[in-house]
């Protein structure tokens, strides 16, 4: 048992922190919460002396097996190679006090299965398998002369999505990947900026594809993510049905607030951006695929603002390829540009939590949540830059009731 005290404790569901509390955790759970001390007999203790108490961090969007920028060349790295670089990554997001995260496409049940035997460290891991894209679509990686079958690469672990044509195609592919572990579908409904043939405003699936996707994932109890950039492309996705938008860079308030009456959940994406634009080019980005970066990325902390306005929840996300993972803590002072920092702080705890359909599990310090917490030296309701960097403003970390750092 371990008993942290003097807590200031931060997770979202105030508006502001609660001074002096106090946690117990035993096992791998919190077992108590309180504002007074804790009397727990033979419970190591850990006074905080104020310091800021928080959830681990939750990343909505990432890419677990893109340890290059080209993602075509990702694609035919060995499989063994793959799985070890995503093993470093997650390690790497665990140190950044991420203990939790939504893979948008490419991570398989296998390196789930690894984590849970504990053969290397990093955040639990809620995961999609291969994102869908028609062809020609965002997940197909191939130049406008490569004629090749996609079979060979979305066998691979190194590809992030695989291929399928029309509604039969489409309930397949939706029903393997579930059968394989996927804790949900994603789909490619706009163009992209990584992919090579399709614009932005390239609309991906039809709505009765679409339509078949979100059956598929309803009857197996779950939902549907899709990769969105322009208005039309979002506001069909929230027609068809589909619960969690990512990116939304060019959402009008309108769409932002149809999508929040059919309750929704965006996750934005900026700092992928921002990555791209400076370093994208030089780390093997495609010229096609850079021409495409402004496009979305001008409009990103304006979208912000759109949705904020609208009351649509957005969930935290980075989607970053290659060695611009490291950038992934910069999240959060981009979206303070504009948004509360409350506000920023509750897309990587409660918000995002929700979007994973995991509330009171993950994202709070709470009864019976997981013991994922981390301890902060500084105030990120002054300045979220505290969250910054590779956690070097954390002192400790802790998942599951076990320190990775600190304790």
């Amino acid at each position: 048992m371990i008993v942290f005290e003097n807590a200031r404790v931060l997770d979202g569901r105030a508006d502001h922190a609660l001074e002096g509390m106090h946690v117990l955790v035993e096992g791998d759970r919190i077992r108590e919460v309180s504002d007074r001390p804790i009397r727990a007999e033979g419970a190591r203790r850990l006074d905080l002396a104020g310091r800021t108490l928080m959830p681990g961090l939750i990343d909505a969007h990432v890419h677990l097996i893109a340890s290059l920028v080209n993602v075509h060349a990702n694609a035919l790295l060995p499989d063994a190679l793959v799985a070890h670089r995503a093993a470093k990554l997650a390690g790497e997001m665990l140190m950044r006090g991420f203990t939790t995260i939504r893979d948008l496409g490419g991570a398989t049940l296998g390196l789930r299965l690894a984590w849970e035997e504990g053969l290397y460290a990093g955040p639990r891991l809620v995961l999609c398998g291969k994102a869908l894209s028609q062809t020609g679509g965002h997940s197909d990686f191939r130049g406008r002369h490569d004629t090749r079958g996609f079979d060979f690469f979305a066998a691979r672990l190194g590809s992030l999505g695989r291929v399928a044509d029309g509604v039969d195609e489409v309930r397949r592919a939706c029903r393997e990947e579930i059968k394989a572990g996927a804790d949900y579908i994603k789909l490619m409904a706009n163009g992209g900026v990584a992919s090579p043939v399709d614009p932005i405003a390239f609309l991906g699936f039809s709505e009765e594809e679409l339509r078949a996707a979100v059956e598929e994932a309803r009857m197996a109890q779950t939902y549907v993510a899709a990769h969105l950039y322009t208005d039309e492309g979002i506001a069909r996705a929230v027609r068809c049905g589909i619960r969690s938008l990512e990116h939304c860079n060019l959402i009008t308030e309108a769409t932002a607030r149809a999508a929040r009456e059919a309750g929704c959940i965006a996750c934005p994406t900026l700092v992928t951006y921002e990555a791209l634009k400076a370093e994208g080019a030089s780390l093997g980005l495609l010229p096609e695929s850079v021409a495409k970066i402004d496009d979305v990325r001008l409009k990103g902390l304006e979208s912000l603002e759109v949705m904020h306005r609208a009351g649509l929840p957005m969930a935290f996300g980075t989607d970053l390829l290659g060695p611009m993972h490291r950038r992934q803590s910069e999240e959060f002072v981009i979206r303070g540009r504009v948004l509360p920092a409350i506000e920023v702080i509750r897309s990587a705890t409660t918000v995002a939590a929700a979007l994973l359909r995991m509330e009171g599990r993950i994202g709070c310090v709470a009864e019976g949540a997981y013991a994922d917490l981390i301890v902060v030296e500084g105030d990120p309701l002054a300045d979220l830059s505290v969250l910054s960097g590779q956690g070097e403003r954390l002192s400790h970390i802790m998942q599951g009731g076990r320190f990775f750092k600190g304790g």
